[in-house]
C-alpha cells in the first residue's frame, strides 16, 4: 500500500516537473515577443543596445527625483561598455526587465543623424524621391523640439586609424543635447533610444523604417537634413530642449 502510494506521488512530480519545463509559445502579436523580436533584429543589424529607463506614469522608473529626461536614459552609468548585440544577453535583459526601454550606442557601428520630426519628415520625402538610399530611421514623440525623427546611419567615429577621425561641430554628447536644438549628430559617447520605446504621456520611439534598410553613408543625407532644419528654424520657435544626461 505504501508502496503504491509512493509511485503515485512520483508520477505526480513527474507531471508537474513536465508541465514547469513546458513554455507556452508566444503569439507573434504579443507586445512582449514583438518587442523582443524589434530589439533582436535591431542587434542583429549590428546595433550595441543596453537598458534604458521607463516611464512611470508622467514620471521616470529611476530614483531621480525629478529626472529631467524621464525614460531616456540608460539605467547603468556603463552604459557605454555594457551596450552589446549578443541576443541572449539581450533576451534575459528584456524578459527580466519587461518595462525596459533600450537606448544604442552610437560611434561604434553606427552613428544617427537626430533632427526636429517637420524638419525630418519634409528631408525624408525628398530624400526617397530623389532615389536616395536612406537607411533605418524612427520617430520619438514629443512637443515642439522634444519630437525627433532620427536617421540611423554608418559610422565615422572607429577608423581603423584614429588620426583619421574627424571632429565636427554637430557632434552631439547626452550632456550637450540643449546645445543642438537643431541637427544633433550623435557618433562617440552618445546614444540614443532605440524602438520600440514608451515616454512618458502615451507618447512612444517608433521604426519608421527598419534595420533591414542597410546603413547608409552620413554625408549622402547631411545636406538634405540641414536644408530642412533651416527651413524648420524660420518657421519655428526654437527654444532649446532639455539634455539627456550622462549623470542622474
Amino acid at each position: 500500500m505504501g508502496s503504491e502510494s509512493g509511485r503515485v506521488k512520483r508520477g505526480e512530480q513527474s507531471r508537474i516537473s513536465q508541465w514547469l519545463r513546458r513554455r507556452p509559445k508566444p503569439s507573434p502579436e504579443d507586445p512582449e515577443h514583438v518587442r523582443e523580436a524589434l530589439l533582436l533584429s535591431a542587434a542583429a543589424a549590428g546595433l550595441p543596445l543596453a537598458p534604458a529607463a521607463h516611464p512611470a506614469g508622467y514620471r521616470c522608473s529611476c530614483d531621480r527625483i525629478g529626472c529631467p529626461t524621464p525614460a531616456r536614459h540608460p539605467l547603468s552609468f556603463a552604459w557605454q561598455t555594457q551596450s552589446t548585440t549578443d541576443s541572449a544577453q539581450i533576451e534575459r535583459w528584456a524578459r527580466n526587465q519587461p518595462q525596459a526601454n533600450f537606448i544604442t550606442a552610437t560611434g561604434m557601428v553606427h552613428d544617427v543623424l537626430d533632427v526636429p520630426l517637420e524638419a525630418g519628415a519634409s528631408a525624408l520625402g525628398r530624400l526617397l524621391a530623389a532615389g536616395v538610399e536612406v537607411g533605418p530611421v524612427a520617430e520619438s514623440g514629443g512637443t515642439g523640439d522634444q519630437a525627433r525623427m532620427l536617421f540611423f546611419t554608418a559610422t565615422r567615429g572607429t577608423p581603423e586609424d584614429e588620426d583619421e577621425w574627424w571632429p565636427c561641430e554637430l557632434d552631439c554628447h547626452p550632456e550637450t543635447m540643449d546645445e543642438h536644438p537643431g541637427l544633433r549628430w550623435h557618433c562617440r559617447g552618445s546614444y540614443v533610444l532605440v524602438p520600440p520605446a514608451a515616454l512618458p504621456g502615451d507618447l512612444a520611439v517608433t521604426w519608421i523604417r527598419g534595420t533591414e534598410h542597410p546603413l547608409p553613408d552620413p554625408l549622402t543625407l547631411l545636406a538634405a537634413l540641414t536644408d530642412a532644419c533651416a527651413a524648420y528654424a524660420v518657421t519655428a520657435d526654437q527654444t532649446p530642449s532639455a539634455a539627456w544626461p550622462l549623470s542622474r
